[in-house]
């Protein structure tokens, strides 16, 4: 199993430089943040740019494998706005996104950003359906997979269970379309444990991705939940994709929270190997 370090940890550092801190920590590669690499427009940066930041994070061997946070700016985003202005703008911010990650090399974009999905009004959540149909089209035409993440209902009240996500993407019926699960959201909205979640639903081929971090917001290991058993279900089910670090609270630090977290994830695969 693949572990991908979401780079906000390393955020101080420049990308070459987070690239060869976490190959050397163990990390397959990166899963970046556009914000992190440009604060205004990062859905244009310069073609330029992007062949060079693709080329060192390959040349550290920490390549650069997903996007996420994509919507953190430019700021006043929305996918439910009913603003024909603003709706545009978003939509063609995401497009742009969707391009950056296929000319980083990136294999997936993960949409969660949850202050940009707010429904409010009647109409709202149909607008926020019709842009991720829309997002799975684009990527189709690149190469990439556009990956919905469900978010609690303490960050977002659209696309707020596994159950809905996965109802959503199948029904959409685009391969390049698919959900996730994200830990710490969901030991903190599902009724079902994490790993029965992971056995429902990665077979139905919908669970493209998966972040690993702890219902305290923290990394793996540094607060209360067990992750031996979700690493044996994604095992059991034969899951594929990538497995990203993502915290919030960082302990002691950014690169401190990155080093004991895959310590702690190459431990429990350890572990699960010694079983009989």
């Amino acid at each position: 199993m693949e572990f991908v370090l979401c780079n906000e940890l390393l955020r101080d550092l420049t990308l070459p430089q987070q690239a060869d801190h976490a190959a050397a920590l163990g990390y397959a590669g990166l899963e970046v943040a556009p914000f992190t690499l440009e604060a205004d427009e990062p859905h244009r940066m310069p073609a330029h740019e992007r062949r060079l930041l693709r080329r060192a994070a390959e040349d550290a061997g920490a390549p650069i494998l997903g996007l996420h946070w994509l919507l953190a700016a430019p700021a006043g985003l929305s996918i439910t706005s009913a603003d024909p202005a603003l709706r545009a703008r978003t939509l063609d911010v995401m497009q742009g996104l969707i391009a950056l990650a296929a000319d980083l090399g990136a294999e997936y974009l993960v949409h969660g950003s949850p202050g940009q999905r707010v429904v409010s009004a009647q109409g709202d959540a149909e607008r926020a359906n019709e842009a991720m149909l829309m997002a799975g089209d684009w990527a189709r035409a690149v190469g990439v997979t556009y990956i919905i993440e469900p978010l609690d209902p303490g960050q977002t009240n659209w696309m707020s269970s596994t159950h809905e996500a996965v109802a959503f993407t199948e029904a959409a019926g685009n391969p390049h379309l698919a959900t996730m699960l994200d830990v710490s959201a969901a030991e903190n909205t599902e009724s079902e444990t994490v790993p029965d979640l992971l056995r429902r639903y990665v077979p139905t081929g919908q669970i493209a991705h998966i972040h690993l971090n702890d219902r305290t917001r923290r990394g793996p290991g540094q607060g209360v939940d067990r992750f031996i058993p979700i690493l044996e279900a994604l095992i059991e089910t034969g899951y594929s994709g990538r497995a990203g670090v993502e915290s919030f609270d960082y302990l002691p630090d950014g690169p401190g929270t990155a080093a004991r977290a895959i310590g702690y994830l190459q431990g429990c695969l350890e572990a699960i190997g010694r079983r009989p």
